[in-house]
């Protein structure tokens, strides 16, 4: 009575959890990275595009708020507030950077974080990156999340039948008088354990090694571009480590700090 429920949650959680993961897999979709084909090598991801798969769409902004900055555009300051230098933008993606910042040209970093975040050209980015295999899609993440709290809610019920199975039986040989072994009931518990533990380490292991944007083929990107961090480039300790990481305090202080919500 108390067995095949929690087998019945085990199989059905752990079953659509790795037909989630399978889906994901570039060797099975077919995916390829940014720029790979058959007659030659993948060429690196851009900024940008590291920086979705590293931190998603807000990381993307800091990304380019600190590239215009460098190259004089915008003035970032460490009380929060972003204002235009010099307004050229050289791609769509600063176009919305400059527009969100408004008339007056000036407005809070994390009020403009926030618009472009959400803009048409992120979720461009966004897209291509999932349609080449190495983001996921916001659907396929909030499913994925839902599967993995669905083996936990498996793994977790499987203890509490198999704890009130064994208190049957301990209560039954009690009224009873009988001395039947607990060996055999508990090892039958054992089996859906398993099955949902092993499930869940291989979603830890497998999905979220480094980064819940990124799939699998992403997550190779980044791994990539990790030995890169020695150059201490800040750019690039931005896009793979987020604005708390940075060395430089004005920096790491105009981009972390958050305006009081009236």
């Amino acid at each position: 009575m108390f067995l095949v429920p929690a087998l019945l949650l085990a199989v059905l959680s752990s079953l659509r959890l790795c037909r989630l993961a399978a889906a994901s897999d570039p060797l099975l979709t077919g995916a390829s990275a940014p720029g790979r084909s058959s007659d030659g090598p993948s060429r690196p991801p851009e900024p940008v595009e590291a920086a979705y798969l590293a931190g998603g769409p807000e990381r993307v902004v800091d990304v380019t708020l600190v590239d215009m900055t460098g190259r004089g555009l915008l003035h970032i300051a460490h009380t929060g507030w972003t204002s235009v230098a010099r307004p050229l933008p050289g791609t769509e993606l600063e176009s919305e950077v400059i527009a969100a910042l408004g008339p007056d040209g000036q407005r809070r970093t994390d009020e403009v974080r926030r618009e472009v975040a959400h803009g048409p050209s992120v979720g461009l980015l966004a897209r291509s990156l999932a349609e080449l295999g190495l983001a996921v899609t916001p659907g396929s993440r909030a499913a994925m999340a839902q599967a993995v709290t669905a083996v936990r809610v498996a793994l977790l019920a499987t203890v509490a039948l198999g704890t009130t199975a064994l208190g049957a039986v301990g209560a039954r040989d009690l009224l009873t008088g009988a001395h039947d072994s607990l060996l055999a009931p508990a090892a039958w518990f054992v089996l859906p354990l398993i099955l949902t533990a092993g499930t869940l380490l291989m979603a830890r292991a497998e999905f979220h090694p480094v980064t819940p944007w990124a799939a699998p083929a992403g997550q190779q990107l980044l791994r990539a571009l990790r030995p890169q961090r020695r150059t201490r480039d800040p750019l690039l300790t931005l896009v793979l480590r987020g604005p708390k990481a940075l060395r430089d305090q004005r920096l790491r202080t105009a981009l972390t700090v958050r305006s009081r919500k009236r």
